[in-house]
């Protein structure tokens, strides 16, 4: 069975894999994120909105997986992603969305190994 996304307008579509690695790309772009980690991030998103949804998943949930894999990979394409994805309305969103991603950067564990390594 064909896993259909529900997209914020009520609209579905299929679930294209492609559009997904579309997006992180062009979040990442020129920065050093290699295609091979973005098709792993593509892979762990796929796999979380298969586990979780059986026929029809939220587009939100997936813009959401998309953000924390980002996040954990490269925060200038992460604040890229978000500010796309959540439709910041004015510069200071992009900037308290930048200085979380600082914050969270400065306070994260030494010991934690990174998810994907570029």
């Amino acid at each position: 069975m064909r896993l259909t996304v529900v997209k914020k307008d009520g609209s579905r579509v299929p679930f294209d894999r492609n559009l997904i690695f579309a997006g992180i790309q062009k979040a990442c772009y020129k920065r050093p994120v290699s295609a091979e980690v973005i098709a792993r991030i593509v892979d762990a998103v796929e796999e979380n909105v298969v586990q979780k949804y059986q026929r029809e998943a939220p587009s939100s949930y997936i813009g959401e997986q998309v953000m924390h894999f980002l996040r954990q990979t490269d925060p200038i394409a992460y604040v890229r992603f978000a500010s796309v994805y959540r439709e910041f309305r004015d510069l200071g969103e992009l900037v308290n969305e930048a200085r979380d991603m600082m914050n969270q950067t400065q306070t994260k564990d030494p010991d934690q190994a990174d998810l994907f390594q570029p």
